[in-house]
């Protein structure tokens, strides 16, 4: 299972110019799936009135794409649904199947829970073999949401986290792949916001066993998900038979 993924430097509020240039950067690579910053179209912005998808502009986006190159597709974008706005992580196959993620833990500090409302509904996608627990940023500090009860292999987070925060997203990005015995990608955005927030690159795919697995060629990063080394390392290392039972109120 190969994944890419695209640093992007995030056009403040302009979808159709993200979608050219992630059209351009993308246009001569291949994998198994492509995975695109969290609000890929926006940039992380709360004027969810004036950004937020109401006619599947992104979705349809990821679509098309995906269906050009034969490759999933998965990122996040603002979107207005039944009167609530809602961060949205998508996952697009190929087919045409389209499977999302409501970000549940909204960013107090920047005020993303008063204008977002936050999803309630864990998400697990199966892809090709590989089973993908879905998750957005700042859902990263809450460890509780994303443990592992052997129902998952990868775990994917899509960010807009800035650099002077920079050094929690890649310790925390290592702790939730050893502690739960799977690979963990978090592709993160780069460039400066329309906040005047810089973001450096810092995206990063870790092995169950902590070991940083991904190459890096300018905006893009890369990562072979070994499925067989994964089963043996957790037949060996059987931590997950430990685990606390638990139940999470939504």
């Amino acid at each position: 299972m190969k994944i890419v993924g695209l640093n992007l430097d995030i056009v403040w509020k302009n979808k159709a110019e993200n979608f050219k240039i992630i059209e351009k950067e993308l246009q001569n690579l291949e994998a198994d799936l492509f995975l695109l910053p969290e609000m890929f179209s926006t940039g992380f912005c709360m004027d969810a009135a004036e950004v937020s998808d109401r006619n599947e502009e992104s979705l349809e986006f990821l679509k098309r794409i995906s269906k050009e190159k034969n490759a999933a597709f998965c990122g996040s974008a603002p979107v207005e649904e039944n009167g609530n706005f809602y961060n949205r992580m998508y996952f697009v196959k190929p087919d045409g199947e389209v499977s999302f993620y409501d970000k549940r833990h909204l960013f107090s500090f920047s005020g993303e829970d008063k204008v977002y409302t936050p999803g309630k509904k864990r998400v697990i996608v199966e892809y090709n073999g590989v089973r993908f627990l879905l998750q957005v940023c700042y859902d990263l500090r809450f460890p509780v949401f994303a443990r592992n009860n052997d129902d998952y292999d990868t775990i994917l987070y899509v960010a807009n986290w800035p650099e002077k925060r920079v050094g929690a997203w890649e310790h925390l990005l290592k702790a939730r792949a050893i502690e739960n015995l799977s690979f963990v990608f978090g592709l993160n955005r780069i460039g400066t916001d329309g906040n005047n927030l810089l973001y450096q690159e810092s995206s990063h795919c870790f092995f169950a066993d902590g070991r940083e697995i991904s190459d890096k060629n300018e905006n893009i990063v890369s990562a072979e998900l070994d499925m067989n080394e994964l089963k043996d390392f957790r037949k060996h290392f059987q931590f997950l038979n430990d685990r606390d039972s638990f139940s999470i109120n939504s």
